[in-house]
């Protein structure tokens, strides 16, 4: 196989073959798929949520985990209200964008770079989080793989990265299987635990004075359970911001897909808490709750219970997906609006946004190395930007119904006003609660990023200003000196003279002196090899090259200032990868040292070598 395609080659094998853009519709998402790639965050989170409530409120004793059913019905409730208002959105923006598009269009400019940056940070704190927290199931089952956590969170992030390289389709018929073997398992845990219950043959987990309360329950503990158990509702934005991504008509699958995910991710919060509480269930380092409920329903051992465990480590891993379907799509519409560098609207070989799915790879890497892929150093930096982005998004929508004023208006911005002014004060209470346990780091990003798409934003329509051609007028055709490098005569020398000579008449070949014998045999050789074409010979004292090159090329630049000089370096072309290591690498020097020289211009004429 040639070298040249060595790198096509492996790159064919880890990301297939390229797909054509009039197939792009081929790649788009069903509703089952698309429940699959957009809802594994949301439905991911129901199998922590509920320890996060049980755990904050233990501190206060056993009897205190009866306000866990109540807060989770406020919780789902919240839920509802913030699908349904996303729904709403999915049909006044099918080109997607979510909480950014919103608020960008009904609030300003900065509230949507604000939902924008909160978003990203959101879905890059999801793939660190929910990879560390599957890769935690799995050390918690073989504690002696604890010490290779940070490597096996790596490694599963690697996969996630290729199998969303590989396009839309694909990564959808990966996530598929474990996404509905995770609903199919926690529903048959609930279909059990609920009959176990109803016969009368529940057996508490913990007993009622096996936890001593060491707080007292105040306000600010049933609002700390509250804000950690708003984790469940992680996720659910993602839907409004991936529409475009569905087949046709895709405000209504996509509409259809979020409803189903509403309905699936508050039924299983529901039946998790209610069974936890039921079962007396008290969630430690050790064990989650969805462990030791499956171990009383099932019991310990068995083929139910293992696979419960397995659905939710896969489900906890793939959540991640969510992040991947939604960070490289927003990053697309954050570009297209010129906050973000231009790259990110590219897509790749397989219709994927590749760049934001690497972009989004490496930060997450990133934080997993940073934080040792501890789960739960990473949560208290989650959730702020989530809250953040439904209130502005919230907030947007009451606008936009004001604005357009169509029939049903008022009922529609009731809807939003309402869900605005509850996750608003959600937002307060996770930022109270959280931005001492650090995420006041988050609180710090989110700005910081925000002053970044303005800086791109702002060079942008700099560029823009200077490229415009409103008010230009063409310049008369101007002379073009032409200067060759050379280190030798040989035919990469020839073939590029030839070149030169097609480009003006004014061509010179520049030879350092660096060696008297050299450039005399370089003397005698011009003679023949040379034609028409004058020999420049430059002195060097200090017997650099470099230097004396770039002091000729200025010299001959201020001769006239309007025109162009025109740089060509011969270059020989090795047959083979590892041949370049032998020979210097001058050339790539002198493009490194021209490149910001204006009215220059630098090419190369390749030699290629034979085997």
């Amino acid at each position: 196989m040639p070298e040249t395609t060595a790198f096509p080659s492996f790159k064919r094998l880890l990301v297939g073959k390229p797909i054509p853009s009039h197939l792009a519709h081929h790649e788009r998402l069903s509703r089952i798929t698309g429940l699959a790639v957009l809802s594994s965050d949301a439905l991911s989170s129901v199998a922590y949520a509920t320890d996060f409530i049980i755990v904050t409120l233990v501190v206060a004793g056993v009897g205190a985990l009866g306000y866990a059913i109540p807060i989770s019905l406020v919780i789902t409730s919240l839920l509802a209200v913030v699908a349904f208002s996303y729904r709403q959105t999915i049909h006044a923006y099918p080109t997607g964008g979510g909480a950014y598009r919103v608020a960008k269009e009904n609030i300003g400019t900065m509230a949507g770079l604000v939902a924008g940056a909160s978003l990203l940070v959101d879905y890059t704190l999801t793939v660190s989080v929910s990879i560390s927290a599957g890769v935690l199931a799995v050390t918690s089952a073989a504690p002696e793989l604890d010490r290779y956590r940070v490597e096996l969170c790596l490694f599963f992030l690697t996969l996630l990265t290729l199998g969303n390289l590989r396009g839309i389709r694909e990564s959808g018929r990966i996530f598929a299987v474990p996404t509905y073997f995770f609903v199919g398992g926690i529903f048959t845990l609930i279909a059990v635990g609920l009959f176990r219950y109803a016969i009368g043959a529940v057996v508490p987990i913990t007993a009622a004075d096996a936890h001593a309360a060491t707080k007292p329950l105040t306000t600010l503990l049933l609002l700390t359970a509250f804000a950690n158990g708003c984790t469940a509702m992680t996720g659910v934005e993602a839907v409004s911001d991936g529409v475009p991504a569905f087949r046709p008509p895709e405000s209504k699958n996509a509409a259809a897909t979020l409803v189903t995910m509403a309905v699936l991710a508050i039924t299983m919060f529901i039946g998790i808490t209610v069974l936890a509480h039921v079962y007396r269930v008290i969630p430690t380092p050790s064990e989650s709750g969805v462990s030791q409920l499956g171990r009383a329903i099932f019991g310990s051992g068995t083929v139910l219970y293992y696979l419960v465990q397995v659905a939710t480590t896969l489900i906890l891993v793939l959540a991640a997906n969510t992040a991947y379907a939604d960070f490289p799509r927003l990053a697309s519409i954050v570009s297209r609006d010129g906050f973000l560098p231009r790259q990110f609207m590219n897509q790749g070989d397989r219709l994927a946004f590749s760049n934001g799915i690497l972009v989004l790879s490496t930060f997450a890497a990133v934080l997993i190395v940073l934080f040792r892929g501890n789960t739960q150093a990473l949560l208290p930096l989650y959730m702020i930007g989530v809250f953040i982005s439904f209130t502005l998004s919230q907030a947007g929508m009451v606008i936009h119904w004001r604005k357009i004023r169509e029939r049903g208006w008022k009922t529609s911005a009731l809807i939003n006003g309402f869900g605005a002014t509850v996750t608003s004060i959600v937002l307060v209470i996770v930022t109270v609660t959280k931005t001492l346990e650090g995420a006041w780091i988050v609180l710090l990003l989110i700005p910081v990023i925000v002053i970044a798409f303005k800086a791109m934003r702002q060079h942008y329509d700099h560029v823009a200003a200077q490229l415009t051609l409103r008010g230009y007028e063409p310049q008369a055709r101007v002379h073009n000196t032409v200067l060759i490098p050379i280190g030798g005569v040989q035919r990469a020398v020839a073939e590029a003279l030839r070149y030169a000579e097609t480009l003006s008449d004014d061509v010179r070949a520049v030879f350092v002196d660096v060696d008297p014998i050299a450039t005399e045999h370089v003397r005698r050789e011009w003679l023949t090899w040379g034609g028409r074409v004058k020999l420049v010979v430059l002195a060097s004292p200090y017997r650099s090259v470099l230097e004396p090159l770039l002091e000729y090329v200025e010299r001959v630049g201020a001769e006239r200032t309007d025109d162009y000089v025109t740089v060509i370096l011969p270059e020989f072309v090795p047959a083979r990868w590892w041949q370049h290591l032998l020979h210097n690498q001058r050339a790539l020097l002198i493009k490194g040292a021209l490149l910001f020289r204006p009215n220059t211009v630098v090419t190369s004429v390749p030699f290629h070598l034979e085997k």
